[in-house]
């Protein structure tokens, strides 16, 4: 069954999603330069057994920018517009990257809704002082040669080992990304760079959690990602290689989330 597109108007602001199947919701939230294309593959698996909504995040995929800057909470609320609309009260979040972010936000905002939270390559914690001038440089890159940054960009999130071996997906993966426009790019790297240190979340929550990482991620240093869920319940499940398990460690993390899906 495919997906059907849906949109719904929040602040005057197209959003776009899809929605398909039944049972527990399951919310799939793509990362910075993505958008809901890139769960094309986990959807019809998680559809069978699940309700599956994935949206595009504010100034990404189908959906229209909000404003100059896309904090994680404007991006949080736009979720909790789109899961009203649905008339869905609980939900399991998956969030790639910057989708893990949004998810965070949404549990602080709304934690009644939560069912359940897989962190993808992802983190609590807020960008460090060095990470937040790298965000500056990226918006100054980004504007001076758009195609250029988003090409180098997409490329780096992939380990040095599977650049190769990917190289046709890497090359759709930059085709998706090409379709971001500048004010989406700039909105949601202003919003990244000032985002809160939520990792109180991974230490109380009373849902079951899960955080997957890459040994070799090139964004997220992996002892720092693992340094934030000691003392927590917080399931790991470890990749050996970059940011983008979804697409390098595909058939092992389909496997390792449909598992975590049917305990909850």
């Amino acid at each position: 069954m495919k997906p059907e597109t849906k949109t719904i108007l929040h602040k005057n602001t197209k959003i776009n999603y899809t929605d398909v199947g039944k049972g527990t919701a399951v919310v799939l939230l793509h990362g910075f330069l993505e958008n809901l294309s890139m769960w094309k593959t986990y959807i019809p698996e998680f559809s069978k057994k699940n309700r599956v909504i994935a949206i595009d995040l504010l100034g990404h995929g189908a959906t229209e920018c909000l404003g100059y800057i896309h904090t994680m909470e404007d991006q949080a609320d736009m979720v909790h517009a789109v899961l009203h609309d649905l008339k869905i009260r609980k939900a399991i979040f998956i969030g790639h990257s910057m989708g893990g972010y949004v998810a965070l936000a949404f549990a602080e905002l709304y934690p009644e809704n939560m069912k359940g939270l897989v962190l993808l390559n992802s983190t609590s914690r807020a960008d460090s002082e060095e990470r937040k001038t790298n965000r500056n440089r990226a918006i100054a890159a980004v504007k001076q040669n758009y195609t250029a940054f988003v090409r180098m960009s997409i490329g780096n999130l992939f380990s040095e080992d599977n650049r190769e071996r990917l190289e046709e997906i890497i090359e759709t993966v930059r085709q998706e990304a090409l379709k971001t426009p500048l004010q989406g790019i700039v909105a949601a790297l202003e919003g990244m760079k000032i985002r809160k240190d939520r990792e109180v979340i991974l230490h109380f929550a009373p849902y079951p959690m899960l955080l997957v990482l890459g040994k070799k991620d090139g964004v997220l240093n992996y002892e720092d990602s693992l340094d934030q869920i000691e003392n927590t319940k917080v399931e790991l499940v470890t990749f050996p290689d970059g940011h983008m398990s979804h697409i390098e460690n595909e058939a092992e993390l389909k496997t390792v989330l449909l598992h975590f899906l049917k305990k909850i």
